[in-house]
Protein backbone atom coordinates (compact mmCIF):
# COMPACT_ATOMS: atom_id res chain seq x y z
CA UNK A 1 0.00 0.00 0.00
CA UNK A 2 1.70 3.36 -1.30
CA UNK A 3 1.30 6.46 0.82
CA UNK A 4 1.53 9.99 0.12
CA UNK A 5 4.63 11.82 2.18
CA UNK A 6 2.73 14.75 3.83
CA UNK A 7 6.16 17.07 3.81
CA UNK A 8 7.20 16.42 0.19
CA UNK A 9 4.47 15.03 -1.53
CA UNK A 10 6.41 11.92 -2.74
CA UNK A 11 4.61 8.46 -3.10
CA UNK A 12 6.10 5.44 -0.81
CA UNK A 13 6.14 2.36 1.21
CA UNK A 14 5.28 3.37 5.03
CA UNK A 15 7.30 1.00 6.97
CA UNK A 16 4.73 0.86 9.64
CA UNK A 17 1.15 1.75 9.75
CA UNK A 18 -0.07 5.23 9.99
CA UNK A 19 3.67 6.15 8.35
CA UNK A 20 3.42 9.81 7.93
CA UNK A 21 6.46 10.75 5.91
CA UNK A 22 8.62 9.13 3.67
CA UNK A 23 12.01 10.00 5.35
CA UNK A 24 13.14 11.02 8.72
CA UNK A 25 14.31 14.42 7.21
CA UNK A 26 11.15 15.10 6.22
CA UNK A 27 10.16 13.89 9.24
CA UNK A 28 12.17 16.36 11.01
CA UNK A 29 12.04 19.20 8.79
CA UNK A 30 8.21 18.69 9.05
CA UNK A 31 8.15 18.91 13.08
CA UNK A 32 10.59 22.14 13.23
CA UNK A 33 8.05 24.16 10.59
CA UNK A 34 5.23 22.87 12.80
CA UNK A 35 7.01 24.27 15.60
CA UNK A 36 7.83 27.84 14.14
CA UNK A 37 4.58 27.82 13.14
CA UNK A 38 5.00 28.14 9.61
CA UNK A 39 2.67 26.35 7.59
CA UNK A 40 2.59 22.79 5.07
CA UNK A 41 5.01 23.93 2.21
CA UNK A 42 2.50 20.95 0.27
CA UNK A 43 -1.10 19.45 0.96
CA UNK A 44 -0.63 16.43 2.43
CA UNK A 45 -3.11 14.31 0.55
CA UNK A 46 -6.90 13.41 -0.32
CA UNK A 47 -9.03 16.02 0.78
CA UNK A 48 -6.20 18.60 1.22
CA UNK A 49 -4.52 18.45 -2.09
CA UNK A 50 -8.41 18.44 -3.51
CA UNK A 51 -8.70 21.84 -1.62
CA UNK A 52 -5.18 23.38 -2.82
CA UNK A 53 -6.30 22.45 -6.72
CA UNK A 54 -10.19 24.04 -5.86
CA UNK A 55 -7.56 27.33 -4.98
CA UNK A 56 -5.63 27.32 -7.58
CA UNK A 57 -8.57 27.05 -10.04
CA UNK A 58 -9.75 29.90 -8.18
CA UNK A 59 -6.95 32.24 -8.62
CA UNK A 60 -6.70 31.28 -12.32
CA UNK A 61 -10.14 32.20 -13.14
CA UNK A 62 -10.01 35.29 -11.09
CA UNK A 63 -7.21 36.15 -13.12
CA UNK A 64 -8.89 35.61 -16.26
CA UNK A 65 -12.10 37.43 -15.15
CA UNK A 66 -9.91 40.52 -15.05
CA UNK A 67 -8.47 39.99 -18.44
CA UNK A 68 -11.78 39.50 -19.65
CA UNK A 69 -13.60 42.34 -17.81
CA UNK A 70 -11.08 45.14 -18.87
CA UNK A 71 -12.45 47.98 -20.68
CA UNK A 72 -15.71 47.20 -20.01
CA UNK A 73 -18.37 49.50 -18.67
CA UNK A 74 -18.26 49.40 -15.21
CA UNK A 75 -21.63 47.52 -14.47
CA UNK A 76 -20.98 44.60 -16.65
CA UNK A 77 -17.90 44.03 -15.30
CA UNK A 78 -19.37 44.30 -11.62
CA UNK A 79 -22.02 42.13 -13.00
CA UNK A 80 -19.83 39.63 -14.30
CA UNK A 81 -17.10 39.99 -11.11
CA UNK A 82 -19.96 39.21 -8.90
CA UNK A 83 -21.29 35.93 -10.97
CA UNK A 84 -17.64 34.61 -10.43
CA UNK A 85 -17.91 35.31 -6.93
CA UNK A 86 -21.23 33.77 -6.16
CA UNK A 87 -19.96 30.71 -8.00
CA UNK A 88 -17.06 30.56 -5.09
CA UNK A 89 -19.11 30.79 -2.34
CA UNK A 90 -20.81 27.72 -3.04
CA UNK A 91 -17.26 26.22 -2.08
CA UNK A 92 -17.71 27.55 1.65
CA UNK A 93 -20.57 25.11 2.46
CA UNK A 94 -18.19 22.02 0.94
CA UNK A 95 -17.91 19.01 3.52
CA UNK A 96 -14.37 18.64 2.39
CA UNK A 97 -13.78 21.73 3.50
CA UNK A 98 -15.57 21.80 6.90
CA UNK A 99 -13.58 18.32 6.77
CA UNK A 100 -9.84 20.01 6.78
CA UNK A 101 -10.88 22.79 8.91
CA UNK A 102 -12.21 20.37 11.52
CA UNK A 103 -8.49 18.27 11.10
CA UNK A 104 -7.04 21.86 11.55
CA UNK A 105 -8.63 22.69 14.67
CA UNK A 106 -7.89 19.13 15.90
CA UNK A 107 -3.90 19.73 14.99
CA UNK A 108 -3.92 22.18 16.76
CA UNK A 109 -5.32 21.53 19.91
CA UNK A 110 -2.79 18.26 19.89
CA UNK A 111 -0.04 21.02 19.17
CA UNK A 112 -1.49 22.86 21.78
CA UNK A 113 -2.03 20.22 24.47
CA UNK A 114 2.23 18.81 23.44
CA UNK A 115 3.29 22.69 24.14
CA UNK A 116 1.99 22.54 27.63
CA UNK A 117 3.00 19.07 28.37
CA UNK A 118 6.85 20.63 27.68
CA UNK A 119 6.33 23.54 29.78
CA UNK A 120 4.91 21.75 32.41
CA UNK A 121 7.81 19.20 32.54
CA UNK A 122 10.65 22.02 32.71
Amino acid sequence: MTAQCQKCGKDYEPKRRGGKFCSTSCRVVQHQLIKRGEVWGKPASGDERYLADKLVAVGRSATEALVQVEGLPAAEAFSRLRALVQGWAGVAHNSIIEKVQYNEEQEMKAQATRLKRVKASK
